[in-house]
């Protein structure tokens, strides 16, 4: 059913659940399973926004090698680095790759924060022509929901 799953991840507990429900359902339909990290634009105004963005794109590169090795042993996937706003990025690449299903963990902020920080998940979910499958953790597991 699932032949082409995208899953951005951002390294933290959250996004590797989702990222170990993706890798189920990829090895279930015995699809492939895009694994993406988004590096989000640096502060121009910032002296050191140079070797700011330059040491965010290594430390991306780290973590998409490690979580593709200690992840998604037996399941064929490819990993993505992209620059620019995680929402706009996921939306995109899904689309470019033609996504049957996004897999991604979303945080569960409420109130301020969430006014303040947004949601890269709800942007997703809003934009996204293929179907959003979103998961939290709550307490110990993790919760999913379609979309």
């Amino acid at each position: 059913m699932f032949q082409r799953i995208l899953c951005p991840v951002d390294f933290d507990d959250n996004s590797i659940e989702a990222l170990r429900l993706a890798r189920r359902l990829a090895l279930r339909d015995e699809g492939k399973l895009y694994l993406l990290h988004v590096v989000p634009p640096t502060d121009p105004l910032v002296v050191s926004a140079p070797r700011v963005a330059q040491q965010r794109e290594s430390d991306a590169r780290t973590g998409l090698k490690r979580t593709s090795e200690n992840e998604l042993k037996g399941v064929e996937h490819e990993t993505l680095l992209r620059h620019g706003h995680p929402a706009e990025e996921v939306v995109k690449a899904a689309k470019e790759l033609k996504a049957d299903l996004v897999v991604m963990a979303t945080h569960g902020r409420r109130g301020l924060s969430h006014l303040v920080i947004g949601s890269v998940a709800e942007k997703v979910v809003r934009e996204s022509t293929a179907p959003v499958l979103t998961v939290r953790m709550q307490g110990h597991g993790a919760t999913s929901s379609a979309v």
